[in-house]
């Protein structure tokens, strides 16, 4: 069986300095900014993804080891691995594995390891949404409700998987709650999830909502939400905001 440390040998063989200290800027890891501490070793996500690839048989102890890592690159190599579990165990139809694997995305989530926008943006839809699809759902607007930032990210992004099944219900409920959000990470996701509501769901959906919520929007999340209109269109909506 694989092990956490194998992972990081990997990964550290292929780190680039230069790259980490750009990673580092992008992700914005200075004091005051969202990324605040977090540190990169410079590697980029296609290479974490083909490196996850061969450790899928992480346990779960390694993948703790991983989560907690103060290295990104180590928590996104563990979503990954993760993602592909489930994954797995979807196709096998394993529900016990599934839950099982929900409950620690959760558990990590709440101790603060899911805590960048790649994190969140490579693993919500793909476990906690997939899950998620024939359940309740009520946990996703109690979470839209956090104070964590990453909690809010983690809710809107999570229904990008209903809106792949064709349902916006979820999404249109959760960017209800975060229309008035003031962080422009959850402005951006919101903005970006009602977009696809528009392309991947229903159109008319779209213009409904944006219609009847214009004046709560910021314009970052109008931006995003009608970037694919016509340009007379988006004047057009921007004029309700």
């Amino acid at each position: 069986m694989s092990s956490a440390r194998e992972l990081e040998d990997a990964l550290a063989a292929v780190a680039n300095p230069d790259q980490a200290r750009e990673l580092q800027r992008f992700f914005k890891t200075r004091k005051g900014q969202y990324g605040a501490g977090d540190v990169f070793i410079g590697v980029r996500v296609p290479e974490v993804r083909q490196i996850a690839k061969r450790f899928a048989d992480l346990s779960p102890a390694d993948l703790n080891d991983l989560l907690d890592s103060a290295v990104h690159e180590h928590r996104f190599a563990a979503l990954a691995v993760m993602v592909a579990q489930f994954q797995a165990a979807s196709k096998a139809g394993d529900e016990g594995e599934r839950e099982r694997l929900v409950e620690f995305y959760l558990s990590a989530m709440r101790r603060g390891r899911i805590n960048n926008w790649d994190l969140v943006d490579s693993s919500a839809e793909y476990i906690l949404g997939e899950y998620l699809y024939d359940k309740p759902r009520d946990q996703l607007a109690r979470l839209a409700k956090s104070g964590i930032v990453w909690q809010r990210r983690i809710a809107i992004l999570s229904t990008f998987a209903f809106i792949k099944h064709g349902d916006a219900s979820t999404t249109l409920e959760v960017a209800e709650v975060l229309l008035e959000d003031q962080h422009d990470l959850i402005q951006k996701a919101v903005g970006w999830m009602l977009r696809e509501v528009g392309k991947r769901v229903d159109r008319e959906l779209l213009v409904g909502f944006i219609e009847t919520n214009a004046k709560r929007m910021s314009r970052v999340t109008l931006g995003y939400a009608t970037e694919h209109f016509e340009h007379s269109e988006r004047v057009y909506y921007r004029s309700l905001n």
